[in-house]
């Protein structure tokens, strides 16, 4: 089968097409004839070699969802998966192929009238978009400011938040976006330094951070007493190693910090999210942002576009 590798680590160039085997299913896998696969923020933070450290290697295939039809299922599986379409996160990797391995328990039907292309925009960045909200004990009636809007795990805050917030502060690169932006649920746009907006709040009681990176721990001087920081993302790279400085200089503030994995929420918890996630986007409840679909060997391209922050919502590969 065809799949995309890193066979360089660093620039997008570094990525190539490769011929590798067909997978066998072991136990408690299935195996999908993949229709789409969802290029996200991590794809190209693990391609730039920045987590090499953390065990990925040249070689690796990039890529954590995919969805297609099942066409084959390991020991214990139950056969009725086959010939069903899904969505399935394959881990840290693995996705950029025609046909992509999945343990079972990480597989979510899809309804009949939602594309795989709109499945792999939403089940990812829906979920950490959810329970990052959830992470940060948003309530009805507070303000939220989402930093890195423009992304799918930034376009999916917005749209929740938007259900019960007071206000909903988006940061983003042009007034394009912006506008946007505010279609799907934004109040106040402001630049990238969080500057701006007409007039934007004084503060906010939660911050959603998909960027991290050197600029970040400013943003604690717009937060609320009591207010609370969540990082889902670091797109942006590592914040500064003495960023909670700012936290324990506004100490009367009370204000907090803290980083959210979905790895950290039971599988039967991402499931359900999703499975409801799947249902109102198939309603017309929330809406999947698609920025380009291109052809899996175009890979190099997808990544070009992603480093030069081109992007709005995601790309999808299809094979």
């Amino acid at each position: 089968m065809k799949a995309i590798a890193i066979q360089t680590y660093g620039g997008p160039e570094g990525l190539a097409v490769v011929d590798l085997p067909a997978p066998a299913p072991a136990a408690g896998q299935v195996v999908i004839a993949t229709e789409a696969v969802g290029v996200g923020g991590v794809d190209t933070v693990i391609r730039s070699g920045a987590l090499a450290a953390y065990g990925f290697k040249e070689g690796h295939i990039p890529g954590s969802e995919v969805a297609g039809t099942v066409t084959a299922v390991g020991d214990g599986v139950d056969a009725s998966w086959i010939g069903g379409r899904v969505w399935a996160f394959t881990g840290t990797g693995g996705a950029y192929v025609e046909q992509a391995l999945a343990p079972v328990e990480e597989i979510v039907p899809l309804p009949v009238n939602l594309s795989a292309v709109d499945a792999v925009t939403l089940g990812s960045s829906g979920v950490v978009a959810h329970f990052g909200l959830r992470h940060a004990h948003f309530a009805p009636g507070e303000t939220v400011l989402v930093r890195g809007a423009a992304g799918s795990i930034g376009i999916m805050a917005v749209q929740l938040a938007a259900r019960g917030a007071a206000a909903v502060a988006v940061t983003t690169s042009s007034a394009e976006r912006g506008e946007q932006l505010r279609r799907l649920g934004a109040t106040h746009v402001l630049d990238r330094s969080g500057e701006g907006g007409d007039p934007a709040p004084a503060g906010y009681d939660v911050i959603i951070d998909v960027v991290a990176g050197k600029d970040m721990p400013s943003f604690f001087d717009r937060l609320n007493p009591n207010g609370r920081m969540v990082a889902v993302g670091a797109v942006a790279g590592q914040p500064p190693a003495d960023f909670g400085t700012k936290i324990m200089a506004a100490f009367q503030k009370s204000m907090s910090f803290a980083a959210f994995s979905a790895a950290t929420v039971t599988g039967v918890d991402r499931r359900a999210v999703r499975s409801e996630q799947f249902a109102a986007a198939s309603r017309g409840e929330i809406e999947t942002v698609v920025h380009e679909v291109l052809p899996l060997d175009a890979a190099v391209l997808a990544h070009q576009k992603m480093d030069a922050g081109e992007v709005f919502g995601r790309i999808v590969l299809t094979p």
